[in-house]
């Protein structure tokens, strides 16, 4: 398979959105002419993660503004809408701006994270809720009208609301998940389409993709693989060193010790794993952290989320993605700051090399 490359898509915009001074005004004119140039570009998409806006309403004005090249990628939470009225939400979204477009990003969350929303499920449980809410969600979206009595979920008649709206073709809105404990990956082994990692060294990331692939075979599926990464990519490695420094540079304490501060007590393994990169260390400069030729984790000292970027040339940028090729990884949501700029330079650069 040819491989897919996605663009990341947020309402924080700038050279150094987490700050204040580096972010840039964004309306939703500024947001859809960044959907627009994403899809003109090549990505097949872009992910809008659960940040300041709801993504529904995000991922529907983006699709009322771009064509069937932009598939958006919308962050769920699973438990946090009835699994009948997500599916509701996805026929209505297929049946409004075109079949095929629309795909989950299955977001579990942490354990705090959730209970501000009402929703107190432990770690292993979290993913138990998952599998059980996923599978409901696949059987309203195929037209099934049914009852069902769960560990979580009791259903009477699910499905009878949605008989008026067409059933997708493939039956399911195609699923791209995360998940890195035992608990996580038995999950994206039963039930997702992409499994999706954050980036790691790739001697690592073999040892936990191999199990991902030994785990879905023992269910009889085969599922695709997918990376996200940060790049900061320019015409030397010197200047992408530079580029990160300044990130570094440019961020403030008060900064450093909320993000750090806030992630005490994670209890999600991909999360730990990030950490372990980097331990909480704030470096002099940007290189001390490097953990693989041109891999930094230093991402995740001052923003929330994927951590890691590769710093370094074109030549060195695609290198690296290459290698990450060769551990079956076919899909890359890509990002860099700014992201209206970088998905420019990425395109023109690393892009045509990929494929």
């Amino acid at each position: 398979m040819a491989t897919e490359v996605l663009w990341y898509l947020i309402p924080r915009e700038g050279h150094y959105p987490w700050e204040p001074e580096g972010r840039r005004p964004v309306d939703l004119g500024y947001l859809q002419h960044l959907a627009a140039t994403v899809e003109r570009l090549g990505y097949t998409g872009a992910l809008l993660a659960t940040d300041q806006y709801d993504v529904w309403a995000l991922g529907s004005a983006l699709a009322a503004a771009t064509g069937p090249g932009f598939q958006p990628l919308l962050a769920v939470h699973p438990g946090l809408v009835s699994p009948t009225l997500l599916a509701k939400m996805a026929l209505s979204f297929e049946h409004l701006h075109g079949a095929g477009r629309l795909r989950f990003n299955v977001v579990n969350g942490s354990t705090n994270q959730l209970r501000e929303y009402g929703l107190h499920v432990d770690h292993d449980d979290r993913y138990r809720l998952s599998a059980e809410y996923w599978s409901l969600v696949k059987r309203l979206t195929s037209g099934e009208v049914f009852d069902h009595e769960g560990e979580f979920y009791r259903l009477k008649n699910a499905g009878e609301s949605l008989r008026d709206l067409p059933p997708l073709r493939e039956g399911h809105i195609p699923l791209w998940f995360g998940g890195s404990s035992p608990a996580g990956i038995e999950v994206a082994a039963e039930h997702v389409d992409v499994y999706l990692t954050w980036g790691e060294p790739p001697h690592l990331l073999r040892q936990k993709l191999d199990l991902v692939r030994e785990r879905a075979a023992a269910h009889g599926r085969t599922l695709r693989l997918g990376l996200r990464l940060h790049l900061i990519v320019r015409d030397t490695e010197e200047q992408a060193w530079a580029a990160a420094d300044r990130l570094l540079d440019a961020t403030s304490q008060a900064t450093y010790a909320r993000q750090l501060g806030t992630r005490q007590g994670e209890d999600g393994v991909g999360w730990q794993r990030q950490f372990r990169q980097h331990g909480g260390r704030v470096p002099a400069r940007a290189r001390e952290l490097e953990t693989h030729p041109n891999l930094w984790p230093g991402m995740s000292l001052f923003r929330p989320g994927p951590g890691t970027a590769v710093v370094g040339s074109t030549e060195q940028v695609v290198e690296r993605l290459r290698e990450y090729q060769e551990l079956g990884v076919d899909t890359f949501i890509l990002s860099g700051n700014p992201l209206l700029e970088e998905a420019y330079r990425v395109a023109e650069t690393v892009l045509p090399q990929l494929h």
